[in-house]
This record gives C-alpha cells, sequence and structure tokens, in this order.
C-alpha cells in the first residue's frame, strides 16, 4: 500500500509539473482523456445549468401521461460529435426547436466554468447546427502553428486563433487588408510572417517603407520593387495603377465570349485566365501609411493627394487584376485628410494589435463589431503579439501571430530570392542589394579632448 501510494504522489506530481511547464505535451497525454470523461459526465447537468434545454414535447407529456409514467425531464441539445483536437475538443451540436445558436454563444463563458476548459467559443455550422470549440490550455501563450495547415495559392497562414484553428490571409477571399498597431504592439511580427509565408508562392512583392526602409528593405531579395520615401512612393503607386490598366486590357482581350464558350472558361479576373498568359499578382505592403498621409507644405499636399488617391485606385479597382493592398500604420483616423475614410471602406480584413487611442480602434472596427473595439482596446501592454482580427461580416477572432525574428525572415526571403519575378512596370523599383561597408556611420561628432 505504502509504494501504491507512493506511486500515485509521483504521477501527480510529474502531471502536475507537466501540466505547468508543458501545457501542450499534458493535454495530448492527460488532459484530453479527463477532459471527454469530463464533459460526457457534466453534459446533461451543465446544459440544463445554463438553460440550455427545452422542455418536453405536448406529445411526450401526453404519452407519460397516458401511460401513467413521470413526467420527461427537459432535453439537451444533441451530441453530433466529439473530437479531440491537439488543443482541445471540438463539440458539435444539433439544436433542439425553439433554440437558437445565439443561446449557445451566449453561456459560453458559462460551459468554460462548468467544463473546466481554459476557453470556449461557438460558430453555427448549418440551420440547427453549432460547433463549439474547447481549449485545453492557453494556446495563444506560445504560439506553436500546426505541421499541417492547408495553404492555397495566394492564402497564407499568419496566426493561431485562441480556439486552436489557424488564422489565413486569403487574399482572394478578402483582398485588401489593415493591419493597426502601435509601437512594441507585435505589428512587425505579424508583417515578417506574412512576408515569410507570401515569400515561397508565385507572387510580386511591393514595399513602400517610408522609415527609410528599416523594416521592409532587410528582405529586399524577395521583393520586386520597394520605395523608402513619398516622392519614391507616389511614382511606384502611378506605375501600379498603369499596370493594373494594363492587366485589365489583357483580361478584356481574353474574355472570349461567344456562343460556344461555357460560362464558366468566360474571363472576369487573372484568375479565369490560362496559366501561360496570366499576369502575377501582386501584393503592395505600405508599412506606414501615416507617413504618406501627412504634408507640411503646398507641394508635399499635393503629392499626398496624388498617393491617396492612386491608393484609393488601387482597393477599388485592384481584386480583378491580382493586386492586393496590405496596409500597415500605429494611427489610422480621418484626421489623416481627405480620402483615408474612403481608403478604409475598402480594406475588408481588419487586424487591430494594442492601440493607443480607442478612435484608431473604432476605425479598424466601428462599422464591423462594437465588441471587437472593446475587445482591441483591452489588449494588455505586456501581451506583445496579440491582435484583433475581423471582416467586414462582423465576426472577429483574437489572435497571435508566432514570433519570427527578423533574421528568420532575412534567410527566408533569401531562399526563395529567386521567385521573385520580373515585373517589366516595376524594373525601375527594383532594390539593389549591395554589400554595406563595415565601418559605422557615427551619429555625431566627437568633441576634441582639450588638455
Amino acid at each position: 500500500m505504502t509504494w501504491f501510494m507512493v506511486a500515485v504522489v509521483v504521477v501527480v506530481a510529474a502531471a502536475g509539473l507537466l501540466r505547468w511547464r508543458r501545457p501542450a505535451w499534458y493535454w495530448l497525454t492527460l488532459g484530453v482523456a479527463l477532459a471527454t470523461v469530463r464533459v460526457l459526465v457534466r453534459y446533461a447537468s451543465v446544459m440544463d445549468a445554463c438553460g440550455l434545454t427545452v422542455p418536453p414535447s405536448r406529445w411526450r407529456l401526453t404519452l407519460a401521461r397516458v401511460a401513467n409514467r413521470p413526467v420527461p425531464e427537459s432535453r439537451p441539445p444533441r451530441i453530433l460529435r466529439l473530437r479531440p483536437s491537439r488543443t482541445g475538443l471540438v463539440l458539435r451540436l444539433k439544436l433542439r426547436p425553439g433554440q437558437d445558436a445565439f443561446d449557445v454563444s451566449a453561456a459560453t463563458d458559462r460551459l468554460r466554468h462548468s467544463f473546466g476548459m481554459y476557453g470556449v467559443t461557438s460558430r453555427e455550422v448549418r440551420s440547427g447546427v453549432v460547433e463549439v470549440r474547447m481549449t485545453g490550455y492557453d494556446v495563444l501563450k506560445q504560439v506553436q502553428m500546426p505541421a499541417k495547415t492547408d495553404t492555397r495559392p495566394m492564402r497564407v497562414p499568419v496566426a493561431l486563433r485562441e480556439d486552436g484553428s489557424v488564422h489565413y490571409r486569403d487574399y482572394r477571399t478578402v483582398p485588401h487588408g489593415l493591419t493597426l498597431g502601435a509601437t512594441e504592439s507585435g505589428k512587425s511580427v505579424y508583417q515578417r510572417n506574412l512576408v515569410a509565408g507570401l515569400a515561397p508562392m508565385d507572387v510580386a512583392l511591393v514595399g513602400i517603407d517610408c522609415k527609410q526602409g528599416v523594416e521592409l528593405f532587410p528582405l529586399a531579395r524577395r521583393f520586386s520593387a520597394l520605395a523608402d520615401n513619398p516622392g519614391t512612393a507616389l511614382e511606384l503607386l502611378e506605375a501600379l495603377v498603369s499596370h493594373m490598366e494594363e492587366v485589365y486590357q489583357l483580361i478584356r482581350a481574353e474574355q472570349r465570349i461567344s456562343v460556344a464558350v461555357p460560362d464558366a472558361e468566360i474571363a472576369a479576373d487573372i484568375w479565369d485566365l490560362p496559366d501561360d498568359i496570366r499576369p502575377v499578382p501582386v501584393v503592395v505592403l505600405v508599412d506606414e501609411v501615416a507617413e504618406l498621409a501627412l504634408f507640411a507644405s503646398k507641394e508635399e499636399e499635393k503629392r499626398r493627394d496624388r498617393i491617396i488617391t492612386a491608393l484609393v485606385r488601387l482597393a477599388q479597382l485592384g481584386r480583378a487584376a491580382g493586386m492586393y493592398l496590405e496596409i500597415c500604420g500605429q494611427r489610422f483616423g480621418s484626421e489623416l485628410g481627405k480620402g483615408i475614410t474612403m481608403l478604409r471602406a475598402q480594406l475588408t480584413g481588419r487586424t487591430a494589435h494594442r492601440v493607443n487611442d480607442e478612435t484608431s480602434a473604432n476605425m479598424a472596427f466601428g462599422d464591423i463589431s462594437p465588441d471587437a473595439v472593446l475587445a482591441a482596446i483591452q489588449i494588455p501592454a505586456e501581451t506583445r503579439g496579440i491582435a484583433i482580427a475581423g471582416d467586414s461580416t462582423g465576426g472577429w477572432h483574437r489572435i497571435r501571430a508566432p514570433h519570427t525574428s527578423l533574421r528568420q525572415a532575412v534567410n527566408i526571403c533569401n531562399r526563395y530570392a529567386d521567385r521573385a519575378p520580373d515585373v517589366p512596370a516595376l524594373a525601375p523599383f527594383r532594390p539593389t542589394v549591395t554589400a554595406l561597408p563595415s565601418a559605422r556611420v557615427p551619429l555625431s561628432k566627437t568633441a576634441p579632448a582639450t588638455a
């Protein structure tokens, strides 16, 4: 008996240490089995306590009365499937008549406490079927992307959601995006993951980095065009607009509209064109949009208006031509001048890291979901990388990108440097990578020593 007690203590201590130091390992070894038993045993009572049951129907009451049997109990939603995952449990429920998916969504916090899980989220799969995803530990504390992801052309896995699923940046579904974040909020790491995910694909990367190129120029070997000041940015954007018009002329010439051509083969964008003549898609990354919108003189104001106009034209017309915008900034508000709100309306995908003011969160999610605005302004300063991602449908998720250092991103871009396509319209802006001198440039003069 003594040895048995010692073994039990050792196992419990080892499980506690594993849960503390390696929560993912604990979940895969012990946590998933314990959580499954806990959910199945407590399911009926938890649903009843959370108000997710329906009273018996009239015919059941009548049958019980005729048969002189006890009154049947209220029924919870029927479990269609219970599937364990590497981060938690996925529970698919069939709702009873009279229940709504919002009832389950409103009770997720109570379900989290009752089942002893770290987090619970729900979504409606189809009419009458709700999927409840439960996480067994904090998956955003130390992000570990799964080994296999559903990667497709123009679809990049960039972060992990709080429910354990992968967050993708799909440009064919959400063509243009806006990413906001204050200094040291993790916005640059998110951008590096995006570039690293696009590097192996057949896509032309165009960067506009008005911070003298300190963010994007280290990745220059994979970029087809780069600009590090507003003047060059204007020329680059106008070249992109001209390139977009040429692509539309190509699409129009290859539409092949005739009686003999099936409807599915009529070209309306570059993805309907044959592979041998399809232009390469272009992703434009703007690192700090406020630097393009600020001006201090009349000449700079004229340049600013032309830059914003070009961005708006690319956002409005670029999708069918395979041109996608990724606008990043610390601050994004209407005080940046005319055209900013119009540009924001075209940016379907929204991602907000920690911001310094509520106005930026409102610009990101005010027209989507008030709950997303509240979640964005509540991100603490010590949790770098946590962000709120949403789109124009009103749905939003809490995400976190895996930490990717600048050296890792540079190595990936150098590895796929040969994948950078040569676009004739962007040739004047192709970055020239040269070796930097070893001597450091002094930032200030040293005062001569005096006796």
